[in-house]
């Protein structure tokens, strides 16, 4: 049974085609709202009796849900079409609107939870004017230590608990930092006078928030994104007042929601103690995530969601898991599907809350957004990375503009936007530097290039997408050069130089690199290829190199030979056992230029395993031979 839509028009201020809204979506539209939220709550409950109730409404969720509640009837879903659709100077919004009531209709993807608990131990640092003061305003909900700098005085107040010294190290997130303290003096009370006992370095201890009043180095890189950790500049009262607020407001079980989930099986960064890929390592702001052993891993409760990771992952080793990425490409195909139902060559505009408002206030004092450009929110810009860009592109979108936010990372956009237009063989995405609503307005109606003529359906993993969406991309061009650090490409093997001693095979992540058990050959399937580097790291004579490419003809999938020899066999039975330019060679290296190496033992040297082990335990002067068996006695010995 088709769910139900209600729409309004917001006072007549937007189009709304009601009968190609319903045939989009099907979904069942009974009439056109002027103004519901101001209707009685009769109406209100009229409206949204049915289930699966759709309200074409973002401003007025809250009031709408107060209402339906008042009303007896369930609340429903809402999503905004005026200020990201109806609201706008150019072009029928239709199309536009339909794309995004069937995406809001998806089924809604639940981000994974963790409980941290705090138990309220707060430590404040800082100078004694500004830490004391804040100190007194949270004794009464939190249990608070002040850490004064090295070398201050004791204050005679008793009324928290005060230490000085300086950090030399600090770990965790909120509920469980761990310090490090040096010069770490205590008070002590007794006597005349109130003074700090003597220091000791290399004290521990632990807090659950930690209240940085110092203004210098923060204590943790993008110390912005770490839970627990407030760092307001001290000069500015009113910054310090609202951290305060803040670090009150930290006490009991709170959820952090886990935004990625790791496959260590696929991780690709280290086998046999060489080091391959480390592009996570390299880009994670806040060091959640470290080696452990052939792979790497993530601490949930320092990660900050940023997304950098699931983009530049080249396995899908760690994939941003809130939502999912398959729930990004099917909310990409559905607004794309829907929108090219009753219009043409749409663009996608990706924004996080930031451009939520810069969208709204474009459509309430300006033009809006264009009829063409259609908005998709998303919690972490950094996980749309190029996958998700090709996946836009394959699925009908002419192109793809992404609005950064104030503290959204652009280094690891910038380098995501590179690879996607590369792979796209045009400036198909954009990083848009638009600081004003009136600004994005007027760079989203830059002209609209064609779409791709037969769209894609974005399902598997990214790199199946990519693939799927680059072939659709380009026509005759079966190779497309990358740019470096592309997690795609070849190995270009030297022959001349390489010994076929397969210890690249033995230590692909991807099994890219494979053999033949039935003679000496390298394979190559180009498709599973991540440009690790593992392979050239290990290589000891330097014979690999590696091409940063997208090959996508039919051969990239299948396994194609690098280099193959023909196999030795063994001088006694036969069997193939080796490479035979390696053994002829060894064999002339070692034959009557070495005393251990005579005609007999050169001999060996040509021998499968088997047979060299038996040839060596009986010849005369073998290294496994024992004493020789006593001569059985027999009575006439004994006799004689």
């Amino acid at each position: 049974m088709a769910g139900r839509l209600v729409l309004c028009n917001c006072a007549g201020t937007q189009a709304i085609d009601a009968d190609a809204l319903a045939s989009a979506t099907g979904r069942t539209c009974d009439r056109v709202h002027t103004a519901l939220c101001c209707a009685a709550p009769e109406v209100v409950a009229e409206a949204f009796a049915a289930p699966d109730t759709l309200m074409a409404c973002g401003q007025e969720g809250p009031r709408l849900t107060t209402l339906a509640a008042e009303a007896g009837v369930g609340a429903p879903r809402f999503v905004d079409i005026r200020d990201r659709a109806g609201w706008t100077d150019d072009g029928d919004p239709t199309a536009k609107q339909a794309a995004l009531l069937a995406e809001a209709a998806l089924p809604a993807s639940e981000a994974p939870m963790i409980d941290v608990a705090s138990e309220g131990l707060c430590l404040i640092v800082g100078p004694a004017e500004v830490a004391m003061a804040a100190a007194h305003r949270l004794r009464d909900t939190l249990a608070v230590t002040v850490l004064l700098p090295e070398g201050a005085e004791a204050p005679e107040d008793r009324a928290v608990e005060i230490v000085s010294g300086r950090i030399r190290r600090a770990s965790g997130a909120f509920g469980a930092f761990e310090l490090t303290l040096d010069a770490l003096r205590q008070v002590d009370p007794s006597g005349r006078e109130i003074a700090f006992g003597a220091p000791r370095d290399g004290a521990r201890t632990r807090c659950d928030v930690i209240v940085d009043l110092t203004g210098g180095t923060p204590l943790f890189p993008a110390h912005h994104k770490r839970d627990g950790y407030l760092r307001p500049d001290p000069g500015r009262p009113q910054a310090v007042a609202d951290a305060v607020l803040v670090a009150s407001q930290l006490v009991g079980t709170f959820e952090k929601t886990l935004h990625v989930r790791v496959e260590p099986a696929l991780c690709a960064h280290s086998r046999a103690e060489q080091t391959g890929c480390t592009r996570c390592l390299d880009l994670c702001p806040t060091g959640a995530i470290v080696p452990a052993g052939e792979h790497v891993t993530v601490d949930p409760m320092i990660c900050a969601g940023c997304g950098a990771c699931s983009s530049v992952c080249p396995s899908g080793a760690i994939a941003y898991d809130a939502p999912p990425v398959d729930h990004t490409f099917r909310r990409i195909e559905v607004l794309a599907r829907t929108f090219r139902t009753l219009g043409a060559d749409p663009t996608l505009l990706v924004h996080d809350d930031h451009g939520r408002e810069m969208i709204a206030l474009a459509a309430r004092h300006g033009r809006g957004l264009p009829a063409h450009a259609v908005p998709l929110e998303l919690p972490a810009l950094a996980a749309y990375g190029h996958a998700e860009a090709m996946a836009a592109l394959g699925a009908g979108f002419a192109r793809v503009d992404i609005l950064p936010g104030p503290r959204t990372e652009r280094d690891p956009l910038l380098a995501q936007i590179a690879l996607a237009n590369a792979l796209a063989g045009r400036e198909a995405v954009r990083l848009l530097d638009a600081a004003e609503p009136d600004a994005l307005a007027a760079e989203t109606r830059a002209p609209v290039p064609a779409a791709v003529a037969e769209p894609i359906l974005p399902l598997g993993t990214r790199r199946q997408v990519t693939r799927v969406a680059a072939a659709a991309l380009h026509d005759g061009a079966p190779v497309v050069p990358l740019p470096e650090g592309a997690p795609y490409g070849a190995v270009l093997l030297d022959r001349d130089a390489c010994t076929l001693c397969l210890a690249c095979v033995s230590l692909c992540p991807s099994g890219a690199l494979l053999d033949n058990p039935d003679r000496p050959e390298v394979r190559f399937v180009e498709d599973a290829c991540l440009q690790c580097g593992l392979c050239a790291n290990i290589c000891p004579e330097d014979a690999i190199a590696l091409e940063p490419r997208l090959d996508l003809s039919p051969d990239a999938l299948s396994p194609r030979v690098l280099n193959a020899e023909e196999p030795a066999l063994c001088v006694e039975c036969g069997k193939p056992f080796g490479v035979a330019s390696t053994i002829e060679r060894i064999a002339g290296m070692l034959a009557d230029r070495h005393p251990a190496f005579g005609a007999e033992k050169a001999r060996m040297i040509r021998m499968c395993d088997t047979c060299r082990v038996n040839a060596m335990a009986h010849s005369a002067d073998s290294p496994f031979a024992a004493a020789p068996r006593p001569r059985p006695r027999s009575s006439e010995d004994y006799i004689n």
